[in-house]
């Protein structure tokens, strides 16, 4: 079997090649909407959902290519949310990946348009024939991802998050805004192989259930580096969520005992895939990395 690191580049060399081919190269006034969004993507990265994306697609039987398609339409979507916490008026970051934010190399106003075009991008994506042949699939597809990005997800748990230091959260709060914010999208990547083939409810089951404890530890790990990590390993800024007060596992539990549940998290989340043997070996694997990772 393929060693995790291993699979981890070949997988996000993929998905790199396949958003190289889809984002958009102008010339012209929109030149630099296109430079905007190309930096916002293409600049690094782990590729952690659209792996999700490509293992889960890989277990239930997919075709490669519609795995593929579909990874690189959750990428797009997630890189416009990061575009989007970045801006001044959410979390005011100077750096993501290394390099400085889209809003600080390209402005604020086409920020927001880069952010916009690749979350539009990411469902074009999923509706084109080239990802699926049924009409059905690709409106399933459609249909989930768009509730994982809206108010039944990602928008709603960013609306917790800003409320968050202006109220005094418990760790359910913290784990439902969590769920809603870092964990719907996860989800969305664990079940696409489940959407793209018709899997069984057994296999949607335990992937669900891989997907919400995989997800908590995957925020869990955020926190920890947001405290202990630097910007060199991060390539991002860090000690944000103190400085914003925001509530958040770490300020709740403290390193010690959330990293502990990050790892027991890890733990259980491979359990739910014993059903599958052998063939699940590295998404079993990928989740005890999502929690050791440095960056």
């Amino acid at each position: 079997m393929t060693d995790l690191a291993t699979a981890l580049a070949e997988s996000a060399d993929a998905v790199n090649g396949a958003l190289d081919r889809l984002l958009p190269v102008a010339s012209g006034p929109e030149r630099r909407l296109a430079e905007a969004m190309r930096h916002g993507v293409l600049g690094g990265g782990k590729r952690i959902r659209p792996f999700l994306v490509i293992q889960s697609a890989a277990l239930c039987g997919a075709v490669r290519e519609q795995g593929l398609r579909v990874a690189a339409a959750v990428e797009c979507l997630h890189c416009y949310s990061l575009i989007h916490d970045d801006l001044p008026a959410m979390d005011d970051a100077a750096l993501r990946r290394g390099r400085p934010t889209v809003h600080r190399q390209y402005g604020e106003a086409m920020a927001i348009l880069a952010g916009d075009a690749l979350q539009a991008l990411a469902f074009e994506i999923l509706a084109n024939r080239a990802t699926h042949q049924d009409a059905r699939v690709r409106l399933a597809l459609v249909a989930q991802l768009a509730h994982a990005a809206g108010v039944g997800g990602m928008v709603t748990g960013q609306v917790l998050d800003i409320a968050a230091p202006e109220r005094s959260a418990s760790l359910a709060d913290v784990i439902r805004l969590q769920r809603l914010k870092t964990g719907a999208l996860i989800e969305f990547a664990c079940l696409a192989g489940v959407i793209l083939t018709d899997a069984p409810a057994t296999s949607r089951h335990a992937l669900a259930a891989y997907a919400q404890d995989v997800g908590l530890a995957f925020q869990i790990a955020d926190d920890l580096l947001d405290v202990e990590g630097s910007e060199a390993e991060t390539g991002k800024s860090v000690g944000q969520d103190a400085a914003q007060q925001k509530a958040t596992f770490i300020s709740l539990m403290g390193p010690a005992k959330a990293r502990a549940e990050a790892e027991a998290l890890a733990r259980r989340a491979a359990g739910h895939l014993d059903l599958f043997g052998d063939r699940a070996a590295l998404l079993k694997a990928v989740a005890g990395y999502i929690v050791s990772r440095q960056a």
